[in-house]
């Protein structure tokens, strides 16, 4: 044979491998980096969008969290405290140990004992009393008083395996106590993936904390397969090269893209998606005694006052940040979840008054303003940096000095928990998809041992909200919980305990050559993004 046809079949033969290989490989530009790869170490939407292709729950949501099966194929409330789960018969975790009831008790019972969590997943355990191994593919839990929303909270569960946690033969939970956990792994263990153990779509190959997550196809998943062999996570958390990346065909498909950059991304040929989200962009404000971060004042702590808490919130003009800042993909927010979504009241966000907030803070003493530092993440949400400066600028005009300090998502985190920031933006998605969620975690008086207020760094405090939530938690009939739910959370907001600003609407933008179903929870499922060329 000629040597040069030769070395052309050759190169076109290496070619057609390499393109090969490429289709089945989906590159994803992350806007943030997982803090952990400990599935139940953080209750974070970027840890949760990770986990859920190597860990799964035994109950999923759709796009528009609806509930579906999981690891679980039915379930029912045998009375007011009682549910028996129905489990997957058949499934595997990436091991090749048989998953069953044992390794449910087990992660159950882990959640509240994962140490340091900045946001723990005990809030969707504390009702549970008591956990029952009917037999290997049944699980009988007891509650401690009704909970119709135990199916929700189980699709946050991650269920890992017993076996590779070190569990012992007998995992028992009985009167609110587990045994036979043995040395419960903490998240630093889960830097390897030996641990990394689940039963989803894919396992964890690599993670290299600022570069990539890499993850391999099961080809044992009890599921419909993915399309794709590997799938390699890439945190861009700027959003200028994460868009370089998918223009350069560096990554396939990006979260977040800069809304500004939307138009030109679909005239250069690129897919874009969206839709209106379950999060809420929210201030919160510190509520416990004197603060560092709160000059001026001779100590003391201006925002325990309601009525400057109020000022805060009329000093806001949210239509200009959502006009301005967010180009529209947003919407100005009066509630902690979108409405008509359950729980919901339907209130309006507060009015742009800026001369009512001047003489409400002449009314509570402080007609002469106060300073400030305002906390935010800077590579988190959609402009939340922007958003944050934004928000100084107009508490500003009304005599309040803010100083913005913004940090990457992991040290804001951090530095939140420690409560370093008199006041923060934050950001809040309903894994539940109801309002028990955000008024559990950001505003239920800050009592972590029963898994109330884990992430209410601010403190704020209120009996009678705290009342009502629980008899809403245990109340079976929809429209008398959907009542209480919005009694609880107009308590809060009457007393701008929490300040919300607007609901994001989330983007993608994503190579014509794959598809992907925006969610409304905004995870970035790596999973659920199909081949087009394939279909």
């Amino acid at each position: 044979m000629n040597l040069r046809r030769l070395a052309g079949a050759v190169l076109i033969s290496s070619t057609a491998l390499a393109s090969a290989a490429a289709a089945q490989e989906l590159r994803v530009g992350l806007a943030s980096e997982p803090t952990s790869m400990d599935p139940q170490f953080h209750n974070l939407a970027t840890n949760t969008q990770v986990r859920l292709n190597i860990f799964e729950s035994l109950i999923e949501q759709d796009p528009l969290q609806n509930l579906e099966p999981s690891l679980a194929t039915e379930w029912e409330a045998l009375d007011d405290t009682t549910w028996r789960f129905r489990l997957r018969e058949g499934v595997a975790f990436h091991d090749g140990t048989p998953f069953t009831a044992r390794d449910v008790i087990y992660s159950v019972c882990r959640i509240p004992l994962v140490e340091n969590s900045p946001s723990s997943f005990s809030i969707y355990t504390q009702s549970i009393s008591g956990m029952e191994a009917e037999d290997d593919h049944t699980v009988i839990i007891t509650t401690n008083g009704p909970n119709p929303l135990l199916p929700v909270e189980s699709s946050t569960w991650a269920i890992m395996s017993a076996d590779a946690s070190g569990a012992e033969a007998e995992v028992t939970f009985a009167d609110g106590t587990c045994e036979g956990l043995g040395e419960v792994p903490q998240q630093q263990a889960f830097n390897s993936p030996e641990l990394v153990i689940g039963t989803g779509p894919y396992k964890l190959q690599e993670s290299t904390r600022g570069a990539q997550i890499v993850l391999t196809r099961n080809d044992d998943y009890w599921g419909e397969a993915p399309d794709w062999e590997t799938i390699r996570l890439r945190p861009i958390t700027s959003a200028g090269p994460r868009v370089a990346a998918l223009l350069s065909g560096d990554v396939d498909i990006i979260e977040s893209p800069p809304i500004q950059d939307l138009p030109r991304l679909e005239r250069e040929g690129f897919s874009v998606v969206d839709t209106l989200s379950n999060r809420v962009i929210y201030i919160a404000l510190h509520q416990e005694g004197p603060h560092s971060g709160i000059t001026g004042t001779d100590g003391e702590n201006p925002l325990l006052d309601a009525r400057v808490r109020e000022a805060i919130s009329l000093s806001i003009n949210r239509d200009a940040i959502v006009e301005r800042i967010m180009s529209g993909y947003a919407t100005s927010a009066g509630e902690l979840l979108p409405p008509p979504m359950f729980g919901t009241s339907g209130r309006p966000a507060d009015p742009y008054d800026p001369d009512r907030a001047k003489e409400l803070l002449a009314e509570a003493g402080y007609a002469d303003g106060f300073g400030l530092v305002l906390g935010t993440p800077n590579d988190r949400y959609i402009n939340d940096e922007q958003v944050a400066q934004a928000v100084a600028q107009m508490l500003n005009r009304v005599g309040i000095r803010v100083t913005v300090d913004a940090a990457t998502a992991s040290q804001f985190f951090s530095r939140r928990n420690n409560q370093e920031y008199p006041a923060f933006l934050a950001g809040w998605g309903a894994s539940s998809g109801e309002m028990s969620s955000p008024l559990k975690s950001l505003v239920a008086s800050f009592d972590p041992d029963a898994g109330m207020g884990v992430t209410n760094a601010g403190r704020y405090s209120n009996a009678e909200m705290d009342e009502l939530l629980q008899k809403a938690m245990v109340t079976i009939d929809d429209e008398e919980r959907s009542q209480l739910l919005q009694q609880a959370e107009t308590i809060v907001l009457d007393e701008h305990g929490i300040v919300p600003l607007h609901y994001e609407r989330s983007a993608w933008a994503m190579s014509p050559k794959i598809s992907y179903e925006p969610r409304v929870d905004q995870y970035t499922l790596a999973y659920a993004v199909r081949n087009a060329e394939a279909d």
